[in-house]
């Protein structure tokens, strides 16, 4: 429950296609309004992101193939110019209706002209193979040759659960999803294809322990606050000073009101206000989170120090692959960030998807895991499940996950438990690179926290 005036982090919902069938099954109203609700929401969508342009909807022989119905009436009453071309005729009772309501002409897909705004209602989060050869090829040429392509829900050719690409589909202009966003739509390879994409609330109740990583509410500043009650983030130094001063310089403009770093040699690079220290210090009670990894290299033994701590941890780079076996996690309030080959090094090949390997992880370890990549996932061990927004390609630079790791631990320190503050962390990270420009450097970055 949240109280009056309490804040909470906007985000929005995301179930698999098999949670949204439920959903859906316990919906308050019928599936046909259901269906009804998706359809002019499409058709209303459509027009505001298009303008009044001649239309094509495609409909395939299902429920999406329903919605696309639906549409076309719609927007045939907002004074469209709509055509239907249809793969085959409606195989659901829910689609048949929707059929049956369309006085409009209803075209072969085959043969069908183009049009300037295209509506894809072919397939839709229950498709587990690829489109035949002729119809992928024949929609590619339609999605050519139109000027805006919208996709009802899904693009035809994605999975829904794991955002697999099963034919070439052809990328959107516009998504509308009904009811609550699918992990295709925050996965790769599927999410490049989503274009704008866009929820639209039939009336489910779209309760899940998954979501899409929204804006956070951070800790506010206390009027009587002071460096320690800020948070003391305290760094490892190994043997690349350069990544630990980025992720020091990132805690430092991450909220955090202490930032320490332990090294052996003075390290150039750090703010003058990161303090640095010969002295391990790792008993101090007022450190609100350590760091280890980033720029560790093969110095082992300061992942085992850092274990040694009661305090929280965010445990990063070099540091992953040295912890060995998951289990040696368990404890630790830790928060882990690998990308991809830390993944597997410390982890091993899980199966599933991604959503399914991130939480198997959190399981495994007791940690919270950010699992890094174009499409980043949050995971904790009690399941839920944070999938980032869209970041810019131009992250994929050297010692960006140094100044990630960094801001999570800033915000683990001011007092944010390690999923929320793992989350924050993605979503900062992400907008201050939008900020940073293309041209960006890690440096850069952290000028735009």
């Amino acid at each position: 429950m949240v109280a009056d005036g309490e804040l909470r982090p906007v985000s929005r919902p995301i179930l698999t296609a098999a949670a949204m069938r439920r959903a859906e099954a316990a919906a308050p109203v019928g599936l046909d309004l259901l269906m009804e609700r998706a359809g002019q929401s499409l058709a209303e969508a459509a027009l505001r992101f298009a303008g009044p342009m001649p239309a094509l909807v495609l409909c395939g022989p299902g429920n999406n193939g329903g919605d696309g119905y639906v549409a076309a009436r719609h927007l045939a009453k907002l004074g469209l110019d709509v055509r239907v071309a249809t793969l085959a005729e409606p195989a659901t009772d829910l689609a048949r209706a929707a059929r049956e309501q369309w006085t409009g002409r209803v075209e072969a897909l085959a043969t069908a002209e183009p049009a300037p705004l295209l509506i894809d209602c072919l397939f839709g989060t229950g498709l587990k193979r690829g489109l035949e050869a002729s119809l992928a090829s024949r929609f590619k040429a339609l999605a050519a040759s139109a000027s805006l392509l919208v996709a009802a829900d899904l693009p035809s050719g994605v999975e829904a659960d794991s955002g697999a690409l099963l034919s070439d589909v052809p990328a959107a202009d516009l998504t509308l999803a009904f009811g609550a966003l699918k992990p295709a739509h925050r996965l790769m390879p599927a999410m490049a294809r989503m274009g704008r994409l866009v929820l639209a609330d039939i009336g489910i109740a779209a309760d899940s322990q998954w979501h899409e990583i929204g804006a956070p509410v951070l800790p506010a500043i206390a009027a009587d606050a002071h460096k320690y009650s800020r948070g003391l983030v305290h760094a490892l130094a190994g043997t690349m000073p350069g990544a630990i001063a980025l992720s020091a310089g990132a805690a430092a403009r991450s909220g955090a009101g202490y930032v320490r770093v332990s090294t052996s040699k003075p390290i150039a690079a750090l703010p003058l206000a990161v303090v640095q220290t010969g002295d391990a210090k790792l008993s101090d009670p007022r450190i609100g989170c350590l760091l280890v990894g980033p720029g560790m290299g093969d110095l082992p033994q300061l992942l085992t120090l850092a274990l040694t701590s009661h305090a929280p941890k965010v445990i990063d780079a070099d540091a992953i692959r040295h912890v060995g076996e998951p289990a040696r996690l368990k404890g630790q309030d830790a928060i882990l960030t690998p990308h991809a080959g830390e993944f597997s090094a410390l982890f091993g090949e899980l199966p599933g998807t991604k959503a399914e390997q991130a939480l198997a992880a959190a399981e495994a370890s007791g940690a919270v895991i950010v699992f890094k990549g174009a499409d980043t996932l949050v995971a904790a061990p009690d399941g839920r499940l944070g999938f980032a927004p869209p970041a810019p390609a131009w992250l994929a630079t050297a010692g960006t996950g140094d100044v990630l790791a960094g801001i999570i631990a800033a915000l683990r320190a001011r007092g944010m438990p390690a999923f929320e503050a793992a989350c924050a962390g993605v979503w900062l990270h992400g907008r201050a690179a939008e900020r940073a420009g293309p041209t960006m450097t890690a440096d850069d970055l952290l000028a735009h926290l």
